[in-house]
């Protein structure tokens, strides 16, 4: 598996998507999603282009994170264990999956500068999924204004794995519904801006709605 190959697809696949819905494609950021990949692969995806990097568990991030460092943007995509935020809360550059006001105290006290996050949301309702219903995300997100350290950059969300796209393209309006009435509070520590939604079987969907972030895997690394 070539990973620049790869690259130059998917962005080809980003600009097909951003003309059909007269988008400009540097709104897009590609997350390259390297938690199934060894270094060496990680590192090949880096040096294809790829700057901003995705793990979703925590041994396997400290693990990169000790031989990258800071050469890459570190995004934490799965779900953080409260207890762990201290191992990592001070690397990753943006934390994809705050869902919980326990995990909001704990990064509040222990970043040591304010922390961009993404709120999840489980706009499909699955219960195998994390994240806060889409009624919850308002009350949450005002219970955060004293806290210092939390930045809510946006919102993100899964769509379920299914072939049925118009049920996928509808959890993607969902959410941009949803980021719509935050922004409309014009809250100071929760500008929501973007959107992180859209992983490899459904990432140009996902830009057709109006993902600013999107999460890409196997398409892109392999696994």
């Amino acid at each position: 598996m070539n990973v620049a190959m790869n690259l130059a697809e998917i962005k080809e696949n980003i600009n097909e998507a951003c003309k059909r819905s007269n988008r400009n494609q540097e709104e897009v950021t590609i997350i390259g999603v390297t938690k199934y990949v060894t270094i060496e692969r990680t590192v090949e995806a880096m040096n294809a282009g790829i700057k901003n990097l995705g793990e979703n568990r925590n041994e396997e991030f400290l693990k990169k994170y000790n031989e990258i460092g800071t050469k890459a943007k570190w995004h934490f995509i799965g779900s953080l264990q409260t207890r762990k935020v201290k191992d990592v809360i001070d690397k990753i550059d943006v934390l994809h999956s705050l869902d919980r006001l326990s995990l909001a105290k704990e990064i509040n006290k222990r970043a040591s500068k304010p922390v961009e996050c993404f709120i999840q949301v489980n706009v499909s309702g699955e219960e195998s999924k994390h994240g806060l219903t889409p009624e919850a995300v308002i009350p949450f997100i005002e219970d955060l204004t004293t806290y210092e350290n939390i930045h809510i950059t946006g919102l993100m969300t899964m769509a379920p794995h299914i072939e049925d796209l118009d049920k996928i393209r509808s959890v993607f309006r969902l959410l941009v519904e949803l980021r719509d009435r935050v922004q409309s509070k014009h809250y100071h520590h929760a500008p929501c801006s973007n959107l992180s939604m859209g992983m490899s079987n459904d990432y140009e969907i996902a830009i057709e709605e109006g993902a600013t972030h999107i999460r890409i895997g196997s398409k892109l690394v392999g696994s």
